[in-house]
């Protein structure tokens, strides 16, 4: 295929959103895996906690991935910045856990502690706007 075809937006844009949706599945996966309750069993149940603390952490990849869309003009060029942001907010999900010794957050977000979810959802929220922000 001619270059044409690779620099054409439409090309671009579906082949960003494909690595995008294949990194999010990865990293949810990833989350799932650091988690001590199964997200998606969770949210079935209705746990409205883990949907947020859930939710939090798609939005947040999510905008991390944006910026670095943004920002960088190669497709691997992103992916690595967008693989950075998401080590970064893992990094935070376990600074959020030893900041808070007088409760375990996995164990109060199993118990649908919505309060500790929607700080869970703003914290993973506000970092990927500092993470994207310093995304260049």
């Amino acid at each position: 295929m001619n270059a044409s075809f690779w620099e054409n937006e439409y090309v671009q844009t579906a082949g960003y959103y494909s690595v995008v949706i294949l990194c999010m599945v990865l990293f949810l996966a990833i989350f799932e895996f650091v988690t001590k309750y199964k997200n998606w069993d969770e949210i079935k149940k209705g746990n409205l906690a883990v949907a947020m603390a859930t939710g939090g952490k798609i939005f947040g990849i999510a905008n991390v991935f944006r910026h670095s869309i943004l920002q960088h003009n190669t497709l691997l060029t992103m992916i690595g910045w967008g693989v950075f942001g998401f080590v970064l907010l893992l990094i935070g999900y376990f600074i959020y856990e030893f900041l808070t010794p007088k409760f375990k957050i996995d164990e109060e977000i199993q118990q649908d502690n919505r309060a500790v979810g929607f700080i869970s959802m703003v914290i993973s929220i506000g970092l990927s706007y500092v993470i994207g922000a310093s995304i260049s």
